[in-house]
C-alpha cells in the first residue's frame, strides 16, 4: 500500500529508527540489520532526525546510522524516501536524558546542512520541523524552514507536533510546500484527533509518530484489548490491527 506525501509516493507505513540510537538501543550492528529488513520488507519510507542520539553523546547518530544502512543496502535505493528532523536535541537534566527545544532560525538553518552531511546528501527528501519552541514564535521557525526550501537544502517541509493553529501558520508562509504534519497518533493518544482530520480536509499527509502506542510514557494497556480480540479472531497480531485501524482513518 502506497501514499503520497508530497512529491512522493511512499509506503503507508513507513520505518521510525529513533529507538536504534537513543538510550537502551540494540546496539550498531543490530540497528544497521533493523533497517536492512525494513528495506527488504519493502518499506520505502526511512524516517530520523537530528536528535536521534544518546544524550551526552555523538550526535546526529542516528541520521549516520541511516546513512550506512542505506549505503550497505543491495537493493534500490532509487524510491526510498528519508525524512529527518530539526529544532531538537539532547541533553541531560537533574542526570537524567531530556529533550530540548531549538527552534532559532540560525540554528535550524545550520542543524539542517549538519542533517544533509549527515545524511550523504545534497538535498534532504523531506524536512520537518520537530517541535515548536515556545522561546521562538513560530512563525520565524517556519520561514527558516522556508528558506531552507529555497536554498535547495530541503524537497519537501514538514511540520512535527503541530497544532491545528500552527498548521495554519505554516500555510501562510510556506503554502502548499507544507506537504506533511507528524504527530503522535494512537489508540492510546487520541488527542491529535482534530489535526488528522483538519490534515484530511487540506490534503497534507499526516503521518504517525509512536502509531502503537510508544515507550516513553506510561498508559493503559487495556485500550488495546479491542485490537486483540479482534487479531485474535483474524489470526494476526494486535499490532497489525492497530495499524490496519490508524490506515483506514484516512488516505492522507
Amino acid at each position: 500500500m502506497y501514499r503520497a506525501l508530497g512529491s512522493f509516493d511512499t509506503t503507508a507505513i513507513g520505518f521510525g529508527e529513533m529507538p536504534l540510537t537513543i538510550e537502551n538501543n540494540l546496539g550498531h550492528d543490530m540497528g544497521i540489520e533493523t533497517i536492512h529488513a525494513a528495506l527488504d520488507a519493502g518499506c520505502t519510507h526511512i524516517d530520523t532526525a537530528w536528535a536521534y542520539y544518546c544524550s551526552g553523546g555523538e550526535e546526529q547518530t542516528g541520521e549516520k546510522l541511516v546513512r550506512e544502512a542505506l549505503e550497505s543496502w543491495k537493493g534500490d535505493k532509487s524510491s526510498i524516501l528519508v525524512a529527518t528532523k530539526v529544532g531538537h536535541f539532547r541533553n541531560f537534566t537533574d542526570g537524567r536524558p531530556t529533550w530540548g527545544k531549538d527552534g532559532k532560525p540560525e540554528h535550524l538553518i545550520a542543524h539542517a546542512k549538519e542533517s544533509a552531511m549527515a545524511l550523504g546528501v545534497d538535498t534532504i527528501d523531506l524536512l520537518y520541523f520537530h517541535r515548536p519552541d515556545p522561546e521562538v514564535p513560530y512563525n520565524e521557525s517556519i520561514e527558516a524552514m522556508q528558506q531552507l526550501l529555497d536554498e535547495g537544502v530541503a524537497r519537501e517541509i514538514g511540520i512535527s507536533n503541530a497544532s491545528v493553529e500552527q498548521i495554519d501558520i505554516a500555510r501562510n508562509i510556506l503554502g502548499e510546500k507544507l506537504v506533511a504534519v507528524q504527530n503522535q497518533y494512537s489508540p492510546v493518544h487520541l488527542e491529535n484527533e482534530d489535526t488528522l482530520q483538519y490534515c484530511e480536509k487540506l490534503g497534507i499527509a499526516f503521518v504517525c509518530w509512536s502509531p502503537l502506542g510508544g515507550f516513553r510514557h506510561p498508559y493503559d494497556e487495556h485500550l488495546f484489548d479491542p485490537f486483540r480480540k479482534v487479531a485474535e479472531n483474524h489470526g494476526v497480531s494486535y499490532q497489525q490491527v492497530v495499524l490496519a485501524w490508524e490506515l483506514a482513518k484516512g488516505d492522507h
